[in-house]
């Protein structure tokens, strides 16, 4: 197949295996991201996630990678969820109300890979999602899928920014999309003004040491600062204000990906639900649950903070 038909074989077996848009950039090395990258890590922005100073090349380069790399395809799959969480309980981020991404979307990458070799030819590739040293949200401009808002996410211009973002790195030449070149947010602060934390900065800058996202699952001390104490806003697993605030967020559509469907306990749980929650019922109800990553101990904490 010619360069262009092996580029519309890849684009329709990415949308035949659920996901929702599908970008292609040229693969070479990220000098500016890299500056940025740097600059953020230097200031002390991500807090104690010391595995984000890891690789720090490999993140640049997807040719270190992946050697003779040559092409990144970028592949977004929707999250949102049709219902909603029980008001007033406390909330969890709507990417983990079902089961966890990382295993689902690894499965669809690993056909995909499977189906371009066997009909492409011995091609060399790797499929990454979201626990490996990528710049995805550079990936996905440079692949047309839209632009990085304030408040850091990338914003598709007809869906928001509910997504989870896949990457394909493979030494194939393929035909390559144009970079998103505009920034719709303009002047919009929604995001920034709405932070309870004011993580949110001016130049699409987050301190990830301010997130609530940061305190409730990557924080692994056994307590949260003080200083937080009345700004968690009920969150007890993640946040999504920034993402709810977001103007561009009224076009979200739910998402297609049975496995998403919320697990009930995420939707029905009440304060006293959670508060009363064995270690040993937790690990069965979020067995295959994002939510596991806080651990019991995690959210036993975070319960604890959010009613202190």
């Amino acid at each position: 197949m010619t360069i262009a038909e092996n580029t519309g074989f890849i684009k329709k077996l990415a949308i035949q295996s659920g996901f929702d848009y599908c970008g292609i950039a040229k693969a070479q090395a990220l000098t500016e991201d890299a500056r940025r990258l740097e600059n953020w890590l230097n200031q002390g922005k991500h807090g104690s996630m010391a595995y984000m100073e890891n690789h720090f090349e490999l993140r640049v380069n997807p040719c270190k990678l992946v050697p003779g790399a040559k092409s990144v395809i970028t592949l977004l799959l929707n999250y949102f969820p049709e219902q909603k969480q029980k008001p007033a309980s406390p909330k969890i981020s709507k990417y983990a109300y079902g089961k966890d991404y990382h295993e689902i979307i690894k499965k669809k990458l690993n056909f995909i890979l499977g189906e371009i070799k066997e009909s492409i030819g011995d091609i060399h590739g790797r499929g990454f999602v979201d626990s490996a040293p990528v710049l995805e949200r550079s990936w996905a401009v440079r692949s047309g899928l839209g632009w990085i808002g304030k408040n850091g996410n990338l914003i598709n211009k007809e869906q928001g920014s509910f997504f989870f973002i896949a990457t394909l790195i493979v030494d194939l030449e393929l035909q390559y999309d144009d970079p998103f070149a505009k920034d719709f947010c303009g002047t919009c602060r929604k995001c920034i003004d709405a932070c309870p934390t004011e993580a949110i900065l001016e130049n699409k800058v987050v301190d990830g040491s301010k997130c609530i996202s940061y305190f409730t699952i990557e924080l692994k001390d056994l307590l949260i600062p003080e200083e937080m104490k009345g700004k968690s806003d009920n969150w007890i697993f993640g946040c999504d204000v920034c993402q709810d605030t977001c103007p561009w967020n009224r076009f979200s559509k739910p998402t297609r990906e049975d496995s998403f469907a919320p697990i009930p306990e995420v939707l029905n749980f009440s304060t006293r639900d959670w508060e009363e929650l064995t270690e040993e019922s937790f690990k069965i109800i979020f067995l295959h649950s994002p939510i596991k990553r806080a651990k019991y101990t995690g959210i036993r904490r975070n319960l604890q903070f959010i009613h202190s």
